[in-house]
């Protein structure tokens, strides 16, 4: 929810309004929504719904509903119609298969803005920094957000900035400005035998203790599947090229 007040903020919305989904709300009829809650609360102008949008009970109301009303309670109706990219719907589902399925740049042409998701650095193994690609390993608190699927990405990170830094910066942005340049592997790291599916963030030029602290991941390209390698050198070298590929796309 935060993420979507974050997006919202930025598309010049002066008021949203997020409604509890209790049963009760869930449960009214079609018409009395209409009446009740979109008119009686916000006497609207104009209302804007999508094509295939349903509501109320059993949900009966849509669009034509909408629009037998409108006269009644004074308001215009009109529909967003459904959109079509490269011959592929823009619909939520789409979206979440593409993020899945690895097909991150599909998804975040759908989306409009490039997917993130947020995790506190948490201590791993150190295994790559023997490997000399220190990581930051993701420990993502929300359980509904997307993660894509198993692979390696380019991708650009920030910081969550400091509880004093938030408080003396009113309604600012909560992440650092500056995004670093990295690249992100998911999965279950085969050729070490992983056991767990691991999210591993490895970020350029970065030398800092960011232990305990939450960073913001930019997904921008897919570049490979997991691949398990007979030796350790053979895995350095794939990073290494991981490392050129990642560079080409920031």
């Amino acid at each position: 929810m935060e993420e979507k007040i974050e997006v919202l903020s930025g598309l010049g919305i002066d008021h949203l309004v997020i409604v509890p989904f209790t049963d009760a709300f869930a449960n009214q009829p079609a018409e009395e929504y209409i009446r009740d809650f979109l008119f009686e609360k916000f006497h609207p102008h104009t209302i804007i719904i999508g094509y295939d949008h349903r509501f109320g009970r059993e949900r009966l109301g849509d669009y034509k509903l909408m629009e037998k009303m409108a006269p009644q309670f004074g308001f215009k109706i009109k529909e967003i119609p459904k959109h079509i990219l490269d011959e592929i719907a823009i619909s939520s589902t789409n979206i979440r298969e593409a993020i899945l399925h690895n097909d991150i740049e599909m998804a975040n042409k759908l989306l409009g803005y490039t997917f993130f998701f947020e995790g506190e650095v948490v201590h791993g193994n150190k295994l790559g920094r023997q490997l000399g690609y220190p990581t930051a390993n993701l420990k993502v608190q929300d359980a509904e957000k997307i993660i894509p699927g198993d692979g390696i990405y380019a991708v650009y990170v920030n910081m969550k900035k400091d509880l004093e830094k938030e408080l003396m910066e009113v309604n600012s942005f909560p992440f650092e400005d500056i995004q670093d340049k990295g690249m992100m592997s998911i999965g279950f790291r085969p050729t070490v035998d992983g056991k767990h599916r691991v999210i591993e963030v490895n970020v350029f030029d970065f030398n800092k203790d960011i232990y305990g602290k939450t960073m913001r991941v930019y997904v921008k390209k897919f570049l490979r599947a997991e691949v398990k390698f007979n030796t350790l050198e053979e895995l350095v070298k794939q990073i290494d090229q991981d490392k050129i590929n990642s560079l080409q796309v920031l």
